[in-house]
């Protein structure tokens, strides 16, 4: 019953408003949203819109996600890091893309689902860790591609350090409740090229290098 509104999604919300990249396209159709989000939002999964979590998060507007995965830049074979796992949908759209994803996500009761539903639905590249996300995943570092699924004030240094040479981080940068989504290349010397993309509204980013817990 949702085969039809996941194509007619992906043809209004993402190829309409200038998302081409055939391997991201192809992923939005495979990954079944209404998989990924509560029981009382199955009717909605399709809308052009993000819907709530557990724990005060959300799974993101799919718009936003596509324009995220098309600003990495994959192109098959990656490792990708990416922070703030929430239900798991972002991660299993990267995962049919790129070789390896390592998900990081801080709260302990969305992690265990977003592992645990991903498992279910046979996403065997993807790996789910408890920790705070501003701190990367150094044990598989470095990585050719960050996502960053949640606004804060900066670039965490940990997460720039861990991105290979020639790597992409893209992530939403600003005060809580209002950012720029960002893409990042680290270049060779060192040294990093930024982009400013679009304004954007996430959840704020908890952690050493994000905002206090009490953030909203």
């Amino acid at each position: 019953m949702f085969e039809r509104p996941r194509l007619e999604m992906v043809r209004t919300q993402l190829e309409a408003r200038g998302v081409t990249d055939a391997r991201v396209l192809d992923a939005f159709r495979s990954v079944h949203r209404e998989d990924f989000v509560p029981e009382a939002y199955v009717a909605q999964a399709y809308e052009d819109t993000p819907l709530p979590l557990s724990e005060g998060q959300t799974i993101s507007q799919p718009y936003i996600v596509a324009v995220t995965a098309q600003a990495l830049g994959l192109r098959g074979g990656e490792r990708v890091l990416e922070v703030g796992t929430g239900s798991g949908y972002a991660a299993a759209v990267l995962a049919c893309i790129a070789a390896e994803v390592h998900s990081l996500e801080r709260l302990p009761g969305l992690a265990e689902s977003a592992a645990t539903r991903l498992q279910r639905l046979g996403f065997a590249n993807v790996f789910v860790h408890c920790t705070d996300g501003t701190l990367g995943w150094s044990k598989a570092a470095p990585y050719d591609a960050i996502a960053v699924a949640a606004g804060g004030p900066r670039a965490p240094p940990a997460l720039l350090q861990q991105l290979a040479i020639g790597g992409r981080l893209v992530m939403p940068i600003g005060q809580a409740g209002a950012q720029v989504l960002t893409r990042i290349t680290r270049v060779e010397g060192g040294s990093f090229h930024v982009e400013p993309m679009m304004d954007v509204r996430f959840v704020p980013l908890i952690g050493a290098y994000g905002f206090d817990v009490g953030a909203r």
